[in-house]
């Protein structure tokens, strides 16, 4: 038996070994459109219904990411950047597991329990890995959201984010300004 059971080891370890995180090239999202320079990692998730998910062009969303566009819409524009392990979220259920015990048929009540909603993630930002970002989030453009960031609500263009829960701590044309001043082809504003 104990054969058997090292085979079975090796075998199952040979194969683990030939799958491996890649990132695939291109992106046709529900509405036709095709974004050929866009990467998403064949180890993230993607959940989309109808035409709720727009994923843009230039965009990066890297390894082990569960991105929710089946609930409401989720728009990631043009440059944006997913590291690794982050969550983009159009629903959350957390409330609903504490009151399960009720068995709830009324439709009112449950859209209030699950919170459902939109989110968008602006132009050329950037997102840090083990970030979670929740429904009814607005993302500016050229944001920065710092690892393990909770983040929930409306942030300016600009801003660099970060925390649990999340909060605005700079604006990233601060930080850019002496590479925007020595090459000011660059400037997006």
């Amino acid at each position: 038996m104990t054969v058997i059971i090292k085979l079975r080891n090796k075998l199952r370890y040979f194969f683990a070994r030939q799958i491996k995180p890649e990132i695939i090239g291109g992106w046709k999202n529900a509405n036709g459109s095709y974004s050929k320079n866009t990467g998403v990692s064949n180890f993230t998730h993607v959940s989309q219904k109808n035409d709720n998910l727009f994923i843009g062009d230039n965009v990066f969303i890297g390894h082990f990411n569960y991105i929710d566009g089946y609930n409401a819409k989720l728009v990631i524009k043009d440059g944006v950047q997913i590291t690794n392990y982050c969550q983009l979220l159009t629903h959350s259920t957390h409330n609903s597991l504490r009151f399960n015990i009720h068995k709830l048929n009324n439709e009112n009540i449950l859209q209030d329990i699950n919170k459902i909603g939109e989110l968008v993630i602006g132009e050329s930002t950037y997102i840090g890995p083990h970030t979670v970002i929740m429904p009814n989030t607005a993302i500016g453009k050229n944001c920065i959201v710092s690892a393990y960031s909770y983040v929930q609500g409306n942030f300016p263009d600009f801003s660099i984010i970060r925390g649990i829960p999340a909060k605005i701590i700079g604006d990233t044309r601060k930080i850019d300004a002496e590479l925007l001043e020595k090459y000011p082809e660059l400037s997006i504003i």
